[in-house]
């Protein structure tokens, strides 16, 4: 086949989606339709398509006109990409207009796509599904405020329950043009003929949407959190709720300068409000913030039902071994660890198993810094499926796994976020993926033939005979390291051959 058919060809496993939104449109493409997808290119235009839609019905015209100037653009950016599957999303604004229908087909004709007006009953379930597509366990309520709708789903043992959609979106309170004391009249209004918000009291709130995420991220610089991070920052209801007050409360001047955008300043007041009445009616206790929403909800509905059973962590973490690492199987590593760890719990075995999928991540590098990449390639990877903390313990394993210590400056930041015995544990699974690697260099027959286990004042590496030249002194001081972070004295035991495992 000629160069250019092979650079022409379609590549199968991408897929994209536009989301056209009241305040946004937003072309993604991940890197397949499957358990944890990765975006490898993502680009946002700020349109207000809903700007005047409440007052008016119709589309705000100057946003109609942007739209239909970059909409073309993205699917052309499709087109280079090769991408083989394009899907084009409607929301709030759009469905709301009297103008919408004409807009959709001025979009097919322009673009050639296929445009799906999402009602509002799918909104909210896309939305749930996107946030326990990123967050499997999720139990409590799902909020996702775009600029002309609030939708809320309740959510619990991976079903969605109670649903509805609000006319709350920032946008459409700014145009009521009321009081603050007006608004939170109607807010509260829609929000008290939900009998079954009281569902959420004492449970977790979610919120999705590029405000609400704004919101997050002014947060994080307030109160220094050291990783910044969307997904899963999980602040204390309460807490959360008095800075919702405090943002609402503040000038569009001041918050334009506090989030780096016009528009955003627009409408943080008001995202804000929405924010502090919802705290307030529903009681949650905590709030952790979602990086998946709509768009990640209808590529997850897209999965067949046993892969949308996966665990999204350790989907990630696989993937992501098979393309950068070097030897077989990593997984042969999580039986080999095991032993360091007596009565560890299902949570424990996961970030392990996650752990043991990476421990290869750094190899690439220059040796020098192999350790601070690998912590930092998977302290900031989009992992799904883990909090702030499981993602600190699995970078801090990695960097053991290449350094043999976690003190290092380049970890300071986050340790905090770690007990003291969480991070002993990141060091001695660490330094007992740097045994295992240096011991058989990842290859598969050896690990299998080999042993390390936990005793009473020893830390025992069983080696066959026949393959004691496995031993030496590069293995002795990794076992020495690890039998000290343990603290037991090392020992190197042989035992009779065993037939090689097939690879």
């Amino acid at each position: 086949m000629a160069a250019e058919e092979r650079r022409g060809a379609p590549r199968p496993e991408t897929i994209a989606v536009i989301d056209i939104g009241s305040n946004s449109i937003r072309l993604v493409v991940y890197d397949g339709l499957k358990r944890s997808p990765v975006p490898i290119f993502n680009e946002k235009v700020l349109c207000g398509l809903g700007r005047g839609v409440e007052k008016s019905g119709r589309l705000n015209p100057d946003g109609v006109r942007a739209a239909l100037a970059h909409l073309p653009r993205f699917r052309q950016i499709a087109e280079g990409m090769r991408v083989p599957r394009v899907d084009v999303l409607a929301t709030a604004a759009v469905r709301d207009a009297r103008d919408g229908p004409a807009f959709v087909k001025a979009v097919e004709q322009a673009t050639g796509l296929s445009v799906r007006i999402v009602s509002g009953e799918e909104e909210a379930q896309l939305a749930a599904n996107g946030v326990l597509s990123g967050t499997p366990e999720a139990d409590g309520l799902v909020g996702d405020l775009g600029g002309g709708s609030l939708e809320l789903v309740t959510v619990s043992g991976h079903a969605l329950g109670q649903q509805v959609t609000l006319p709350l979106g920032p946008l459409r309170l700014m145009e009521a043009g009321e009081s603050r004391g007006a608004l939170i009249k109607a807010i509260d209004q829609h929000l008290d003929s939900l009998p079954w918000l009281g569902e959420a009291k004492g449970r977790t709130f979610y919120p999705v949407g590029g405000s609400w995420r704004a919101l997050a991220k002014l947060h994080m610089e307030q109160t220094r959190h050291p990783l910044h991070i969307i997904h899963h920052y999980t602040v204390p209801a309460g807490d959360l709720r008095q800075f919702a007050d405090l943002i609402a409360r503040q000038s569009t001047a001041t918050l334009t300068k506090l989030a780096g955008s016009r528009r955003r300043g627009d409408t943080l007041p008001y995202a804000a409000l929405v924010l502090e009445r919802l705290i307030k009616a529903a009681g949650p206790r905590d709030v952790v913030f979602s990086a998946y929403g709509l768009r990640e909800g209808h590529l997850f509905s897209l999965l067949a039902p046993d892969v949308r059973q996966e665990d999204p962590l350790l989907a990630a973490c696989a993937d992501w071994g098979q393309r950068f690492c070097r030897f077989g199987d990593p997984s042969l590593l999580v039986p080999w660890t095991a032993g360091l760890f007596a009565g560890e719990d299902a949570l424990g075995q996961r970030l392990r198993n996650a752990a043991c999928l990476l421990s290869d991540v750094g190899w690439a590098e220059h040796p020098d810094y192999r350790a601070e990449h690998a912590f930092l390639r998977v302290l900031r990877y989009p992992f799904p499926g883990c909090d702030h903390a499981e993602r600190v313990f699995l970078a801090l394993a990695c960097y053991a796994r290449y350094a043999g210590t976690i003190d290092a400056p380049v970890t300071m930041g986050v340790r905090g976020l770690l007990s003291d015995a969480q991070q002993k544990r990141a060091l001695v699974l660490g330094l007992g993926l740097r045994l295992a690697l240096n011991l058989t260099g990842g290859a598969s027959a050896f690990l299998q033939r080999t042993a390390l286990k936990l005793g009473g004042e020893s830390l025992v590496l069983t080696l066959p005979d026949d393959t004691e030249a496995l031993d030496g002194e590069t293995v002795r001081r990794r076992l020495d390291a690890l039998a000290k972070a343990l603290n037991r004295r090392a020992e190197v035991v042989t035992t009779p051959p065993r037939p090689l495992a097939a690879e």
